[in-house]
């Protein structure tokens, strides 16, 4: 019988820097060693066929937006060391052609999105909470360059959405386990170092408590 993986969870608000954070932080292991599952393929699909105005005004940054229940069931698949099937998401862009993932179990399992601290069942399989703190204007920033450029967004629309969706749900959902996290990490600038130095020492403690 194999140990259980370790498992750690990251979150963060949009805008925070995880995705560049968990690049990272992966970079540090090999793929035998650590695989990863993200929230953001497991978003309910209700988007196609929306017009621009209704997908403005939908509001994609709250719990029941994602299959909680098969995203707790792969995620737990893994930590049975079975691997997870799972058609990629590819947030409502029609030019893309959605992958087939296929995620093999490994020592180490890494979770991340905006709400596996506020899904009680998935908070309680993480054995390391990392949280990703920011400030909100530089979460702005990020936010907009990301949905101008790679997702084909109007300003107006991305800016409706950080107002109205995405600061009340970081609030609601996410911002009060902020407390209860093992590792809080500021990454306000654009020094890519600075995240690096982190993920390399996160990285070596993990390695000592699960690696050998």
């Amino acid at each position: 019988m194999k140990n259980k993986p370790y498992v750690i969870g990251i979150a963060g608000g949009s805008g925070s820097g995880k995705t560049f954070f968990l690049n990272c932080f992966l970079a540090h292991f090999s793929r035998e060693e650590v695989c990863l599952i993200s929230q953001d393929d497991y978003y309910i699909p209700v988007a196609e066929g929306m017009t621009a105005e209704e997908n403005k005004l939908y509001n994609f940054d709250l719990p029941a937006t994602i299959d909680e229940a098969a995203f707790i069931a792969d995620a737990q698949k893994l930590l049975n060391y079975e691997t997870v099937y799972k058609k990629e998401y590819t947030f409502n862009n029609p030019t893309a052609v959605p992958k087939m993932l296929e995620i093999k179990p490994a020592p180490v399992v890494i979770i991340e999105g905006l709400f596996i601290l506020h899904f009680e069942a998935m908070a309680k399989m993480l054995d390391l909470k990392i949280f990703i703190d920011t400030e909100e204007e530089v979460a702005l920033h990020r936010r907009l360059k990301r949905d101008l450029l790679e997702r084909g967004y109007s300003e107006e629309d991305v800016r409706y959405k950080w107002v109205n969706h995405v600061l009340p749900s970081y609030k609601e959902f996410l911002l009060p386990y902020k407390p209860v996290c093992h590792k809080i990490v500021l990454n306000n600038t654009q020094i890519a170092e600075d995240i690096i130095r982190v993920t390399k020492e996160i990285s070596e403690e993990v390695r000592e408590k699960v690696l050998g």
